[in-house]
């Protein structure tokens, strides 16, 4: 608020009352319109009128909308010269503007000079403690404010609630003791506070405790729903996501923009076509546009599909063309295995005046990876910046995954090195990359280096280590690494590890160790781990033990050629003749044809 930008001479004064400059002012405030409502006070100081402790809250709010730090203390000299510091509403609005602001000693230093306050006073200074997530000293202030005899009211529980929105600076405890108030003060049937608790529990991946809040719940609102939708979507429960969709519907609750978000991303998960149909047709329905994110999220979702003509269409039709919705298309093809459309797309984007950020990098790299191709790197090379490969994981990690693609192993490390943070996609990219080189006592020295950095590996990781022993022949290493995963990290082993597992063994011509690792395994993985078993035979030479898994294929997985081709390439290398054109001739009576092999060059 530049009160000093008007002058009389310079500015015609309209002389009015009081009540009218608050009328306007008010009317700004509610509209929205935070900037017109600090030149009006402007106006009207110049008319030779200052505010009253109705002006001056409407004021400092506008201020805390602007984040305005500079504003607000201009005013709040202004409003101590003229004689309302001590006003318990003036005094409960800088304590908001100050914390909006980001000044939480000066929000805490008002508070704490106010001669009296008001439930809404200490509402305001645990809210301003609930934006830094600071949830002790909200806890220590709700404690204090028992302790003078004031009673909460539903804001302060919603206030003290909110301060739990990133569960790594509270613990649930905390917010099982904040339930219990809310119990004891006969507030659990107050939808915001509901909801509150609800939005809790589900941040700290309490589902359960949520839907029994959720169902507690008299009055649900759209809200109500939407956190439970969003709830079972974070756990991973998709069809809990519509089931209580349905319960919607069925409810004749009104579907806005934020469902959607959360409908479309459970459906991006299942990649069922029908469903991604269904429900944008029901969007169209409802008339909601095709905004970011929802326009972005289709396109995801029609991807996900294996619909592109449908994604491209939804493009298509965005009337603007965001940043994301580029970024969204060019993965779309890019992770549907067309990456010269990606590429193709990402040029027309720049063409299109669209500056790249990172995801959309990162996934150009990626496509120019899966085409193997290092010279259609170099055309988006112009457009990554050196300090963007040091510090945005996406484009490291995309780049280190090409350079390995193609060879440039050393490039890849140059990369790895250079970069200030590391998240697991660029330790697992990096280990990859030595595991396809066969440079596994690298992989393994950096899985160790991984660890006592504080990452935790996942499944991927695993992956790439079993691969890497693989392909480096360390037996001992790639079966200790698959126990460990499992005993200290619960990974469940998937068809890629036991498939790894088996070829760690094959190679090292532990035969009969494989076959019985093939035989224990889950019955839908053994289809998979057969080729490596059977290459291996034909290597060692063991006709026998490749007889036995011929007979398990063809009781298990009779129509895959892949393997019947492996074992009629072992007869033929034993000079077993007869039998090769025995098990040729079933291929061909059977219809059975391997899928040729196809270059991208």
């Amino acid at each position: 608020m530049q009160i000093h930008r008007f002058s009389p001479s310079s500015t015609l004064i309209i002389k009015r009352p009081l009540y009218l400059w608050n009328l306007s002012i008010r009317s700004s405030v509610n509209g929205g319109f935070f900037a017109e409502s600090l030149e009006t006070y402007s106006f009207m100081r110049h008319s030779g009128i200052h505010g009253n402790n109705f002006t001056f809250p409407l004021l400092l709010k506008a201020c805390a909308n602007l984040a305005s730090i500079g504003d607000g203390t201009m005013l709040h000299a202004h409003l101590i010269r003229v004689g309302f510091e001590s006003d318990i509403f003036v005094q409960t609005s800088l304590v908001d503007v100050y914390s909006k602001c980001s000044d939480l000693p000066a929000s805490r230093q008002v508070f704490d000079e106010m001669p009296t306050r008001s439930v809404i006073s200490w509402n305001s200074m645990i809210a301003a403690y609930s934006r830094g997530f600071g949830v002790n000293d909200a806890l220590k202030l709700f404690r204090e404010m028992l302790g003078v005899g004031f009673e909460p009211n539903s804001s302060t529980f919603v206030c003290l609630l909110s301060s739990f929105a990133d569960p790594t600076h509270g613990s649930l405890f905390q917010g099982l003791l904040v339930h219990g108030c809310i119990t004891k003060f006969q507030l659990h049937n107050d939808t915001p506070v509901a909801n509150s608790l609800m939005q809790m529990y589900v941040n700290f991946g309490q589902i359960d405790s949520a839907c029994s809040v959720f169902y507690a719940t008299v009055d649900k609102t759209v809200i109500s729903w939407t956190i439970m939708l969003g709830g079972y979507l974070k756990a991973g429960v998709i069809a809990k996501v519509f089931d209580i969709f349905s319960q919607m519907r069925q409810d004749n609750v009104v579907l806005d923009r934020f469902v959607f978000v959360d409908i479309i991303s459970s459906c991006i998960q299942l990649g069922n076509l029908f469903l991604a149909s269904s429900l944008h047709s029901l969007l169209l329905k409802t008339g909601l546009n095709y905004e970011d994110p929802i326009g972005c999220l289709l396109i995801s979702m029609y991807s996900k599909c294996g619909n592109l003509l449908s994604a491209r269409a939804v493009f298509d039709l965005l009337s603007e063309k965001s940043i994301y919705s580029w970024t969204s298309m060019i993965s779309g093809y890019a992770n549907s295995g067309y990456p010269k459309e990606a590429l193709r797309l990402f040029t027309i984007a720049t063409q299109n005046n669209i500056r790249p950020n990172g995801a959309m990098l990162a996934t150009a790299v990626s496509a120019c990876a899966e085409l193997g191709s290092l010279s259609m790197y170099r055309e988006i090379e112009a457009f990554i910046q050196p300090n963007s490969v040091a510090s945005d994981c996406q484009v490291s990690t995309s780049l280190i995954h090409l350079y390995c693609k193609c060879g440039s192993i050393k490039k890849a490390e140059k990369v790895f090195n250079s970069m200030i943070h590391r998240d697991l996609a660029a330790w697992s990219s990096m280990m990859n990359g030595y595991a396809m080189h066969g440079m596994g006592e690298e992989a393994i020295n950096l899985f160790h280096e991984m660890q006592r950095s504080g990452i935790k590996p996942d499944a991927s990781v695993y992956a790439s280590i079993l691969l890497a022993c693989s392909h480096s022949g360390l037996v001992e290493d790639g079966l200790k690494h698959f126990k460990n995963m499992q005993l200290d990290f619960g990974i469940v082993p998937t068809v890629v590890h036991y498939t790894c597992l088996v070829d760690i063994l094959s190679r090292a011509g532990h035969l009969e160790l494989a076959l019985n690792t093939i035989q224990e395994m889950p019955t839908q993985f053994q289809a998979q781990a057969w080729a490596p078993f059977l290459s291996a035979c034909r290597t060692y030479c063991d006709v026998g033990l490749g007889e036995v898994a011929n007979r398990s294929i063809l009781c298990s997985n009779p129509r895959n050629p892949v393997n019947h081709v492996l074992m009629a390439n072992l007869y033929t290398s034993m000079g077993n003749w007869k039998e090769a054109a025995t098990l040729r001739s079933l291929i061909a009576d059977k219809g059975l044809v391997k899928e040729p092999g196809c270059s991208q060059l």
